[in-house]
């Protein structure tokens, strides 16, 4: 089934561009039929890019899926024309009343901030909160996921001495989940952050189940609530240049960067890199949206409670 985006979205033509069926709201309108509601909070600056990377991999299923863009009123995105924001993005407080059947808040190059010191923080845990009411299963990537931890359990994020960057190798710690259903033993998946959380933290939370990690990125994916939150530490979403693209930026920036691990073929970043985490992306959102929203969220949306 199509994916029904707001109407001129610039998601919509990369994808097709891809053989990926969208549909715009004008024409998905003319059909009868009930689709999941999905709100997407994006905070990371290119939004465009992390715009087509979502819809990507929420088009891969045979439902219907209706999308809307959540911003916060206590921040500006500076790399995104306001055009852009003004045309596609709804306001949070604008949507206080709804509810949703998924919610997905991406990451935030604010990593190396305390939680209290990031500008927005008090509008964001509004947002944490509300989630918990007004969504049948959500999913919280990278520093989103930290600051979902932080904010409910008190679980501390903590500075790495080095920049985890790469594509790392997973392994399930509950592969009878159905979040899991058709993976492999094994998994890659992308990460780009300055931080981490504490296995020991998370173990130690009766109210938090431990599902998924890293020999070397540590703790990838941890599940709450019985399924009505995820929070996920890497970048299943990255499309395959995406790592390509933040190493050359640094470089340009003259900033200190290695070459992302695992990424290039022999470490060579004038190879073009080996993507080897896409279809454990798709089986990643299609089980979350088949099995923990589409079989779990009532008919009615103001049921969600």
């Amino acid at each position: 089934m199509p994916l029904k985006l707001p109407d001129k979205l610039p998601a919509i033509e990369a994808l097709k561009k891809e053989n990926i069926f969208v549909m715009s709201s004008s024409r998905a309108d003319t059909q009868d039929i009930r689709p999941l509601k999905i709100a997407v909070l994006n905070l990371m600056p290119l939004k465009i890019t992390t715009e087509t990377d979502l819809v990507r991999l929420l088009s891969n299923t045979p439902l219907q899926i209706e999308l809307r863009l959540m911003k916060l009123r206590s921040h500006t995105s500076k790399n995104t024309p306001i055009e852009h924001m003004m045309a596609f993005y709804d306001d949070f407080s604008s949507m206080y009343d709804e509810r949703f059947d998924g919610f997905i808040v991406t990451g935030a190059p604010v990593e190396q901030l305390r939680f209290e010191d990031v500008s927005y923080w008090p509008e964001l845990t509004e947002v944490f909160d509300w989630s918990q009411t007004h969504v049948t299963s959500s999913m919280f990537i990278c520093w989103a996921a930290q600051a979902v931890l932080y904010h409910r359990y008190g679980i501390m994020k903590h500075q790495l001495e080095r920049k985890m960057f790469g594509v790392f190798r997973h392994h399930m710690l509950k592969p009878e989940l159905p979040i899991f259903r058709g993976f492999d033993d094994e998994f890659f998946v992308p990460h780009s952050r300055h931080s981490e959380v504490f296995r020991e933290d998370i173990v130690d939370k009766k109210e938090l189940e431990l599902l998924s990690e890293s020999e070397e990125a540590g703790v990838h994916m941890v599940m709450a609530r019985g399924g009505r939150d995820f929070f996920i530490t890497g970048h299943s979403e990255y499309s395959p240049l995406t790592l390509d693209a933040e190493y050359r930026r640094d470089l340009s920036k003259g900033l200190e960067i290695s070459v992302p691990r695992n990424y290039y073929p022999e470490d060579n970043p004038n190879l073009p890199p080996l993507v080897r985490w896409r279809s454990h992306a798709n089986l990643l959102f299609g089980n979350w949206l088949n099995y923990y929203v589409y079989q779990e969220t009532p008919y009615r949306l103001a049921d969600i409670n």
